[in-house]
């Protein structure tokens, strides 16, 4: 019996200390942000983008960590995420020195795949099922235009805008392209395309015109993938793991990267880490509004100016080296992205260094809570900038005429009916909407001009609600590096003057699970950063037309690079 006991003992502990060969599932791209604490506490939701890059980051540096498996190809990936990604297994492999290995059963079957694709290009080895296939078809940017179906249903928008690029009222004012929302979509998509083209070729050693010649073929059997270069093998899973298994030894055993990146850090591993300098990382997740933060089963997280506050006064508070604000936002209310800006400007005025890191998409309100930062990081393929504001609402008094339904008001006040749906702008009001769009951008893009050590002139000529990707930000002095949320930490302690290397990473909102069932103490209580359930407003009318809900600077369309 004791014999058994230490056979079983000792088959535990071999078991424990064999090399790991890490797995992940990146057919759907993992959230941005880290979810809501009680979903973590009670092991539900999907692995965050945070919690995966770092289970790669701590697996670069782990000898124990034999090599790494990944299934790619699914749809789903914005660019920017999948770049992210893509450098976070392209600096495991410059650290470790191991196998990386991506495989798939298809990129796109007979369907695009480009961005799936892309990302399998960071791994030294590409499987492919030999009934797959790769669907390398290049980049679309595709807008829906309402005006007619509106007509007919006799919904007439009275909407106004600034500048020419800020498309978002083109939706429902029209029935196609104009010449500025054509040219700035066009550059959108070559952006995305270059980006995609020269990384395959960089990783694939071909050369651009090569990969360029095969997007103008594809979608591409499987076969004619190998035989192009495009991908390593053709094979099933079986054969993928039997295969990295020959290489790693029998001996080594499978983990989830999400399990592998969940295991807590050893009590000695804690008391090394402690007095290494702290960089604050604060997350902004979702469209922007007043009050606290909310998170429904319908639109996801969202960034109440309250809410994300309290997180970054809660981050200088803990005294870290320096503060790094996550967004990935479309925008939202103007007023709230404000309250947001000036708290910005209270972290570097506590003599802290603040750097904004973009994720997806940092447009509109989600530019104007950046521009305030000392750096701004951004990915290449990131969705940014769109400077500039609308206005107006959708009448529906033909509709509800055609319908039957009768309507009547009593008022007091020259302008208590401006804002319904019922009826049309007056002349006056239409002077009111006017001048305070006017006014809305001329303080939008004074505090680029301040934020960014620009001219008006200079500020007009990239904002009028324009999206650039993240590299032609770049080029017109939007941001000022590209990379990730890695890039943007070691950016922080660059300018807080703490070695990259050794900085610990603190995340804010940081509230336990338990103590949001506390009323916060005051708006300076670390209770205060927490968001609130919230199941949506499934009735607004504002919704079901496609104005945004939350606010006059949001990304002018639903806009996906793909």
């Amino acid at each position: 019996m004791t014999t058994d006991r230490h056979g079983a003992l000792r088959k535990s502990a071999e078991h424990r200390h064999a090399p790991v060969v890490l797995e992940f599932d990146a057919t759907m791209p993992p959230p941005d942000g880290r979810g809501d604490p009680l979903d973590r506490l009670l092991g539900r939701g999907s692995p965050s983008l945070t919690s995966v890059l770092e289970g790669l980051e701590r697996a670069g540096r782990d000898r124990n960590v034999a090599a790494l498996i990944v299934k790619v190809g699914g749809a789903g990936w914005e660019l920017a995420r999948a770049q992210e990604f893509r450098d976070a297994v392209l600096r495991f492999r410059g650290r470790s020195g191991r196998p990386a290995v991506a495989w798939s059963e298809t990129f796109g079957e007979f369907a695009g795949g480009s961005i799936g694709y892309y990302l399998a290009t960071a791994f030294d080895q590409i499987w492919l099922q030999p009934s797959g296939g790769v669907g390398l078809t290049g980049v679309a940017v595709e807008a829906t235009f309402l005006a007619g179906a509106l007509d007919k249903l006799g919904v007439r928008p009275e909407i106004a805008q600034r500048h020419e690029y800020k498309n978002a009222a083109d939706s429902l004012l029209r029935t196609g392209f104009t010449d500025a929302h054509r040219e700035a979509a066009a550059r959108l998509a070559a952006s995305a395309a270059d980006q995609i083209v020269s990384g395959v070729a960089s990783a694939r050693g071909l050369s651009v015109d090569q990969v360029q010649r095969l997007v103008d073929r594809a979608p591409l059997a499987a076969d004619i993938a190998l035989q192009e270069g495009l991908v390593d093998r053709l094979g099933y899973r079986d054969q993928v793991y039997a295969d990295v298994r020959r290489r790693t030894g029998d001996t080594a055993r499978l983990l989830f990267l999400t399990r592998y990146a969940r295991v807590r850090t050893s009590p000695v591993e804690r008391l090394r880490q402690h007095g290494r300098p702290v960089v604050a990382v604060v997350e902004g997740i979702g469209q922007i509004h007043s009050g606290r933060s909310r998170r429904g089963p319908l639109r996801g997280p969202s960034i109440g100016s309250d809410t994300l506050s309290a997180a970054l006064r809660a981050a200088v508070a803990s005294e870290p080296a320096a503060v790094v604000l996550r967004v990935n936002s479309p925008g939202g209310s103007y007023v709230a992205s404000d309250v947001i800006w000036r708290e910005v400007a209270c972290v570097r005025a506590a003599g802290l260094p603040l750097v904004a890191s973009m994720g997806d998409v940092a447009a509109s309100g989600g530019y104007f809570i950046a521009m305030g930062a000392d750096s701004i990081v951004a990915e290449p393929g990131t969705l940014t900038g769109s400077i500039g504001v609308f206005g107006g609402k959708p009448v529906t008094a033909d509709l509800l005429d055609r319908l039957g339904v009768g309507h009547d008001a009593v008022t007091e006040g020259r302008h208590a009916r401006m804002f319904s749906t019922r009826r049309g702008f007056t002349a006056e009001e239409r002077n009111l909407l006017e001048e305070w769009l006017d006014r809305v951008y001329a303080d939008f893009t004074a505090k680029v001009a301040q934020g960014r050590g620009m001219s008006s002139e200079q500020v007009h000529e990239v904002a009028r609600g324009r999206v650039w990707t993240g590299a032609d930000a770049q080029r017109r002095g939007l941001i000022d590096e590209l990379g990730g949320l890695r890039r943007a930490v070691d950016v922080a302690a660059d300018r807080a003057g703490v070695d990259a290397e050794r900085v610990r990473i603190r995340r804010f909102p940081e509230v336990r699970p338990l103590s949001r069932l506390r009323p916060a103490r005051s708006s300076e209580d670390p209770a205060a950063a927490a968001g609130l359930a919230d199941w949506g407003s499934l009735s607004s009318i504002a919704d079901v037309l496609g104005l945004p809900p939350d606010g006059p600077l949001v990304l002018p369309y639903a806009l996906r690079l793909r």
